[in-house]
């Protein structure tokens, strides 16, 4: 549902220490599951990528959880697993979750990370009460096995996304019918136990394992659907739960891409409006029209001969298409592209190239949206859809949402049935933050998931275009979630958004004579990818 966001990321980690057994206990778990209680986790010392890898403050593990939890004594999987422990004894609040979303994304990492972001919006006291959970959830990076179907499906150059006949069309077909099949062929026994409710209960044994009766949640764009959905199984078991970026619980998943194709298009135009208004600084046209037909000129260009014999137009999209996503990226990603136009120097663009060889990200994201929900198996449907789309205007994002969820279409087995979220009495209050220009998850889901969850506040980022903005310097944001975490206070109930926090103009709209490219993009606000793997 997700598209990858390229922003700096920390080293890739693994776990260390002993797996933690796992014995079925009394209590039988929503549709028909049985709940699943762990004796302890053994934690050791994370692998790290040396002495500043802040993951050397963290320690490491292995839980074992069932494959299905249908058969708790079954065959076992398990989940990797970091903490960053609390230094306020006095006020500690127990356990803090993250996830960075995806479906697909690594959370290992995030167990530091979120203490740093909280502490670098200046609250490093309300982090400290916590002890923070980082995970891989099941089939992805440390957690084993880890998910692969082919991983170099992805590698560069790809055929063009926008398929100019039928036989192109054809051939993303076959690409892609091939990819399910690899899947089926690598990892047929798992792909059916990759729901996002499997995936909750996995967050459940963690809990037990833990000893702690509940836990609070802090979940970033499919992050906030997974955290909803461990509310609607576990709803006494939750203590706060921050969501950002939100999943809209209507559009469970094919029609959440097209959602995207149309926001996305918003954002692109925003961006390179904002390109025209610095031609000054970036020469590529004086108004939005002028560089959005410079950038269709240089993809045309990138399709006939690939910049640097490695940039097509899939991965010259896949490279700009960050700057739909965050308003951080405006500055660096526009002098990127202006220095090969205006200079034929493509070394900027290459260093955001994505060479693949790793494909673990993506086979989990087809996983788990496959398994979670019935996808149109009619290719026509899929076909029409992306047309009529295209068609409207809607070009920048149609046709690569289509094949980058298409081998779904192929999946050797039909997902479902979709698992419906709830609001529940024993639900606490829930804080739903929604920047309202927001891409990836457009605004419309922030407003149907607190429809869902009476229980929760609803906070508008108005003008917002960075998904998932929490914790990137914006102040009223960034203070009512601290509150919310420290103390569980949230803004008072209204009809339809519960509080509105204006965005930031300097980082909604950055003036790059004041800042150099270099400077913008180490200052994009967190420093791990939030959004699709």
């Amino acid at each position: 549902m997700k598209r990858v966001l390229l922003v700096a990321t920390a080293a890739v980690v693994a776990t260390g220490g002993a797996g933690a057994a796992v014995t079925a206990s009394a209590d039988t778990g929503p549709a028909g599951a049985t709940a699943v209680a762990a004796t302890g986790i053994d934690w050791g010392k994370c692998q790290v990528s040396g002495p500043d890898d802040p993951m050397n403050t963290a320690q490491c593990a292995q839980v074992a959880v069932p494959l299905d939890y249908r058969h708790p004594d079954g065959r076992k999987i398990s989940i990797a697993v970091s903490r960053y422990k609390h230094t306020d004894d006095k006020n500690y609040q127990g356990v803090l979750f993250v996830n960075p979303g995806g479906p697909g994304g690594s959370g290992l990492a995030y167990a530091p990370a979120l203490a740093r972001w909280i502490g670098g919006v200046g609250h490093a006291d309300v982090a400290a009460k916590y002890d923070i959970i980082g995970f891989d959830p099941r089939g992805v990076g440390s957690s084993q096995p880890a998910l692969t179907c082919d991983p170099h499906y992805s590698d560069p150059i790809r055929p063009d996304y926008v398929p100019g006949s039928r036989k192109d069309e054809a051939a993303w077909i076959a690409k892609s019918r091939k990819y399910a099949q690899d899947c089926q062929k690598n990892f047929g026994w798992l792909l059916p136990h990759m729901r996002t409710t499997d995936a909750a209960r996995d967050i459940d044994t963690i809990r037990a394992a833990l000893g702690q009766k509940q836990i609070s949640w802090y979940g970033f764009s499919y992050g906030t659907y997974f955290g909803a959905t461990y509310a609607t199984l576990f709803p006494s078991r939750v203590k706060r739960m921050v969501l950002d970026g939100n999943v809209n619980p209507k559009t469970i998943w094919y029609d959440a891409q097209l959602e995207q194709d149309k926001a996305f298009e918003r954002n692109m135009k925003s961006w390179w409006g904002w390109i025209a208004k610095w031609d000054s600084v970036y020469h590529l046209g004086t108004t939005e029209e002028a560089v959005e037909a410079k950038y269709y000129e240089v993809r045309a260009g990138a399709k006939k001969s690939p910049i640097a014999g490695k940039i097509g137009p899939d991965e010259l999209d896949d490279i700009v298409l960050t700057a739909g996503y965050n308003t951080g990226y405006y500055i660096p990603f526009a002098q990127i592209l202006s220095a090969w136009v205006n200079n034929e120097d493509p070394s900027g663009l290459l260093s955001w190239l994505n060479t693949g060889g790793d494909d673990n990200g993506f086979a989990v994201y087809n996983a788990v949206q496959a398994a979670d929900v019935q996808w149109p198996r009619n290719w026509g449907k899929w076909h029409r859809d992306a047309e009529k789309l295209y068609r409207q205007g809607y070009h920048f994002n149609t046709w690569s949402n289509v094949w980058y969820n298409a081998p779904i279409a192929f999946w050797p087995f039909k997902g479902g049935p979709e698992f419906r979220l709830k609001g529940s009495r024993h639900l606490p209050g829930m804080l739903l933050v929604q920047s309202t220009q927001d891409a990836a998850t457009p605004v419309v889901g922030g407003l149907e998931m607190h429809k869902v969850f009476p229980s929760s506040r609803l906070v508008f980022e108005v003008g917002g275009k960075t998904h998932a903005n929490t914790l990137n310097g914006n102040a009223c944001l960034d203070d009512k979630v601290a509150a919310y975490l420290d103390t569980g206070a949230l803004p008072r109930s209204h009809r339809g958004p519960d509080a509105y926090c204006k965005a930031v103009p300097a980082l909604n709209d950055p003036d790059p004579t004041a800042m150099t490219a270099k400077a913008a993009g180490g200052a994009t606000g967190k420093d791990l990818p939030v959004g699709r793997p």
